[in-house]
């Protein structure tokens, strides 16, 4: 009996004293589960587990940065839940708009996750809004016939959450009704400063959310809007673009280009995106960046040509490639493409690309023989690495296919400059250098100091592949047979060179600056002196693909080809790029 009596009651007794008057304190199992009773019931409880609720469901469809944007987007409607409301109308007004609310981020959490989890794709990727843009209801029905059992746990957990929102959201704050006659009592001070400092923590960030047209676009019913909106345009783009690219193909043959010179042929051509020649230390930058481009160099002598004057005609990705392939006409009558031209004169071409992008897929990968996306997260978020391309790089060495020309799209230091190196792999953030103290100098901010040992850490990541590549470009190929190899960027990076920004520049002359290398195992026409200082233009080196492609056409333009002894230099019609117009074509002994 006294073993029972001990085990339903602990006594504290009080140490003898002036508060021995008050009696002992008894804390029995009975009072722990009134208590926990009386939590579960508390309106508080269940509105931190509506809170919690949403952050674990954004949580699942979001990582990193995007977690601290949605909870920015989805925080200000709940900050209603912590006033009191009286009338039963509005709180029930309330809790169904908030359960709509939060049900729009579970939805989108939910939807997210699936797609993370059995494609490691976003519902906005190049495979996603293809997959859906070419799905009819009835391959719809037999998908979920097929993944039935993840179907099922979806809408259950969907179910749950839905139930446990409605529960939670039914025990908002309310106030009592007052008697009649009686005033209602005003908050306490602390209570109404608790109030209002809740409110600005929550409304402020929310506001800058809502601001920021990126961010906002995030939010589930714009995002989901504008997806439905895009699955529409890749349909209707599908139409007008698989048409465009055959008329494409067929101009190519109408032209008949051919091949200069028999044999075996293997050209790779490697696409950068937001390389600055400034930050490469093959072009003099103070920082090592480009350790492994530079040991090419040593190698190759006078054969590796890195052009010390290189622009691109526009400060942006699809305008930019757009230009490129269409040879700087690109709203000519009867346009061309520089793919179609290699295929036409005989060439097997692929295209492989670590961006995720339906505009270059449907405009200029799709026009390859073979096409490899690799990434499958659009946009700056993206954090797949560019090493990703080497596997279908060794692959298309070893295709037996006499003349190849290969094309390598990499996302080389788009921001965010964080995701394009491994993690821990950033050299420049150890101490203060001597790229520290001439932005310092500048009066470049803490924050844009970091951003460009990110950059520069991106950029000596970069160099690793396209080294690699060059590399594999030496060697691979029939033996004996022709090799060539170009490198460009489609355009620059502003990271504090002429102003307090870091992104894409078309205002500065650091968004146009952009390295360009040449090489080829000399079978091309020897190159003029002082290759290396002639200017470039990225929207003419489809001409100079051309030549490296060794294809006799009658669209090619000796005057707008940088390896051609005719060339003729006119600076890109840019505001910003008054440098450009300065630029001579020299003919003198290139230091190498």
């Amino acid at each position: 009996m006294q073993a029972r009596h001990n085990a339903a009651f602990l006594r504290v007794r009080a140490v003898p004293g002036p508060a021995t008057d008050r009696p002992p304190m008894v804390f029995s199992l009975s009072w722990f589960v009134s208590r926990g009773h009386a939590l579960l019931r508390s309106a508080w409880f269940s509105l931190v587990l509506v809170c919690l609720l949403a952050l674990g469901l954004i949580v699942l469809g979001h990582d990193g940065k995007r977690v601290a944007q949605l909870v920015a987007l989805a925080a200000p409607p709940f900050a209603w839940l912590f006033l009191p409301v009286r009338r039963a109308w509005v709180h029930r007004l309330r809790s169904a708009l908030l359960w709509a609310w939060a049900m729009a981020f579970a939805l989108d959490g939910v939807a997210r996750a699936y797609l993370l989890d059995a494609y490691q794709a976003a519902p906005d990727s190049a495979m996603v809004l293809g997959a859906v843009a070419n799905t009819n209801a009835r391959e719809g029905a037999e998908y979920l016939r097929m993944h039935w059992r993840a179907a099922l746990l979806a809408v259950s957990g969907v179910t749950a959450v839905a139930a446990v929102l409605a529960v939670c959201l039914a025990r908002g704050l309310r106030s009592p009704q007052p008697p009649a006659r009686e005033r209602p009592r005003p908050p306490s001070r602390a209570r109404r400063a608790a109030l209002w400092g809740l409110g600005g923590a929550v409304m402020l960030p929310g506001a800058a959310a809502y601001a920021s047209k990126p961010w906002r676009r995030l939010h589930p019913v714009l995002f989901w809007t504008q997806w439905g909106d895009k699955v529409e345009h890749v349909r209707a783009d599908w139409a007008g673009q698989q048409g465009a690219r055959q008329a494409l193909l067929e101009r190519a043959r109408a032209d008949a280009p051919s091949m200069a010179e028999d044999g075996p042929a293997l050209v790779v051509l490697v696409i950068s995106d937001s390389v600055n020649r400034d930050n490469m230390s093959l072009y003099g930058y103070a920082r090592p960046t480009t350790p492994g481009l530079q040991a090419q160099q040593a190698v190759l002598g006078e054969a590796f040509t890195a052009f010390r004057l290189a622009w691109s005609a526009d400060a942006t990705t699809l305008p930019a490639l757009r230009n490129f392939f269409r040879f700087g006409e690109p709203d000519a009558a009867h346009p061309h493409h520089a793919l179609a031209i290699a295929r036409a004169a005989g060439y097997k071409v692929w295209w492989m690309s670590n961006h995720d992008d339906v505009g270059i897929e449907q405009m200029h990968a799709r026009m390859a023989d073979i096409t490899e996306m690799n990434n499958r997260t659009p946009g700056r978020s993206g954090a797949s690495l560019d090493g990703e391309v080497l596997d279908g790089l060794e692959e298309a060495l070893a295709d037996p296919a006499p003349r190849k020309l290969l094309v390598l799209h990499l996302m080389g230091a788009h921001p965010h400059y964080d995701l394009r190196f491994p993690e821990g792999a950033n050299p420049f953030d150890d101490r203060p250098d001597a790229v520290d103290a001439m932005l310092e100098r500048a009066g470049r901010p803490a924050w844009l100091r970091d951003r460009r040992e990110e950059y520069d850490a991106a950029v000596l990541y970069h160099d690793g592949i396209v080294s690699t590549v060059l590399r594999r470009t030496r060697e691979g190929g029939t033996p004996g047979g022709y090799r060539a190899f170009m490198y460009l960027s489609d355009h620059g990076q502003e990271v504090g060179h002429g102003a307090n920004w870091a992104g894409h520049s078309p205002a500065t002359p650091a968004g146009y600056r952009i390295p360009a290398i040449v090489w080829h195992n000399g079978r091309a026409p020897l190159a003029p002196q002082g290759l290396d200082r002639r200017p470039l233009r990225a929207d003419w080196a489809g001409h100079t693909l051309v030549q490296l492609l060794r294809i006799d056409w009658k669209g090619y333009r000796a005057d707008r080809d940088v390896l051609s002894p005719g060339y003729r230099w006119s600076p890109p019609e840019v505001a910003a790029l008054a440098e450009a117009s300065r630029a001579q074509v020299r003919q003198e002994p290139a230091p190498h």
